[in-house]
């Protein structure tokens, strides 16, 4: 061969595996970003996805009507959210073991030291709303003393309350719901998982898209120039590209559990550091997701909220009962019984808000997010292999022929540069001279 002849040989395996170091990189961005939808509306571009292959319709924007981008595993930030439930998070604990991680005896401590302050408040505010009259007449002992009666009730109350949320908190809680919520809301806390733990493995993945690349380029230069048919290198690099995608989303995942191949360790870099990155999403979880201030949230505000006032109402009744004490009897003669109904209900309903409030402190919150981090993490560390990986790439597995498909493209866009350059094999003219 001559010397031209060679450097067009020898640049194919450079090329392949620049291309195959590009194709990585760039499917890395596509695969975490942008975290929100970027692109333009299209009109009647929604209708018509209504009818366009499914495939099609798993574009992110495509449904919504846009053309755009937005990163594959954000866009399916709910999809890994209701996955990581039914793969895991349901396998971690119930609702109620959570709770219980959350020590309800703390909780009410925590209730109590916010709520009793403000019960002159709430007890003065209610009052005098609802029968201003008759507060406004009664001697401040009177009041004092109505505020003396409930102020010793609290800690009953409030332990009363823990406790019957503890005993129906498998109802008043849907955890798949609340992890699909947070991760539709936030979609970067998915992204966070992924690249916390596993930033080591995705440099090395794009490290490796060069490295196959370059193998690959082997058996393509000696291919095309054996057959010299200028056609033939962009279709390779078709080849070369969806190969070095599926070798390096392989290499990730694959296998979930050690085998032995012609006596070669293999094992995915995602599942041998399984503990590490059990560690990594525990703390996500914990301080991101199946927070106190979520769970008082979701308790209050989600779609089992009514229930959960009803019953927090409910154990707070008596307490209002009691508050007249002896002349319980006279006051609601004196008021009429609608009316110390209605003092009774306001009374009941502003108590709710406050109860859960404490939920929502932060600092609280996050002292005890490291129960949560704790559980979490020791289940985690029990899945199966197979689980773990699951739970990891099951949000795009259905997409990743999108990367595939951007390999093949930049593959393809490879070889047609590579013969724009060096001309086709045998002689062809191209852009650099020898």
């Amino acid at each position: 061969m001559s010397g031209s002849e060679w450097i067009h040989l020898a640049t194919i395996p450079v090329f392949t595996g620049v291309i195959g170091w590009l194709i990585n990189w760039t499917g890395l961005l596509m695969l975490f970003g942008p975290v929100r939808f970027h692109g333009y509306t299209v009109p009647g571009l929604q209708a018509l996805s209504r009818v366009m292959p499914r495939k099609m319709q798993e574009i992110p924007g495509i449904t919504s009507g846009g053309i755009g981008w937005q990163g594959i595993v954000p866009a399916r930030a709910a999809k890994m959210g209701s996955i990581a439930v039914d793969k895991a998070i349901s396998k971690l604990g119930t609702p109620k073991e959570f709770y219980q991680q959350l020590e309800p005896d703390q909780i009410a401590a925590h209730i109590l030291s916010i709520f009793q302050p403000d019960m002159p408040a709430l007890i003065d505010e209610v009052m005098s709303r609802e029968h201003p009259g008759l507060w406004r007449d009664l001697p401040p002992r009177a009041k004092q003393a109505v505020n003396s009666r409930v102020q010793a009730q609290l800690p009953r109350i409030v332990k009363s309350i823990t406790d019957q949320i503890g005993e129906h908190i498998d109802q008043l809680l849907d955890p798949k719901l609340m992890v699909i919520n947070q991760f539709s809301k936030d979609p970067s806390l998915v992204v966070k998982i992924f690249r916390d733990f596993g930033a080591k493995e995705l440099r090395m993945m794009v490290t490796f898209g060069f490295v196959f690349g370059f193998l690959l380029g082997i058996p393509v230069a000696v291919i095309d120039h054996f057959a010299q048919q200028w056609w033939l290198l962009p279709i390779l690099g078709v080849l070369v590209g969806w190969t070095t995608n599926y070798l390096g989303m392989y290499l990730i995942f694959e296998p979930p559990t050690p085998k032995r191949v012609f006596g070669i360790k293999m094992h995915g870099l995602f599942p041998r550091r399984q503990n590490e990155a059990a560690e990594v999403y525990a703390k996500i979880i914990a301080d991101e997701v199946i927070t106190l201030e979520n769970i008082g949230d979701f308790l209050l505000d989600g779609p089992r909220g009514d229930r959960t006032r009803q019953l927090l109402a409910d154990s707070m009744r008596p307490a209002i009962d009691n508050a007249a004490g002896p002349i319980r009897g006279a006051v609601r003669v004196a008021v009429g019984a609608a009316k110390f109904d209605n003092i009774r209900e306001s009374m009941a309903q502003e108590a709710v808000e406050r109860t859960i409030t404490p939920f929502k402190d932060p600092e609280f919150s996050k002292r005890q997010s490291a129960k949560i981090q704790k559980l979490v993490a020791m289940r985690t560390k029990e899945l199966p292999g197979d689980q773990f990986v699951d739970m990891m790439r099951s949000a795009i597995k259905e997409d990743e022929w999108m990367l595939y498909l951007h390999g093949a493209v930049m593959g393809a866009a490879g070889g047609l540069l590579h013969l724009w350059l060096f001309g086709a094999s045998g002689g062809g003219a191209g852009l650099i001279k020898f």
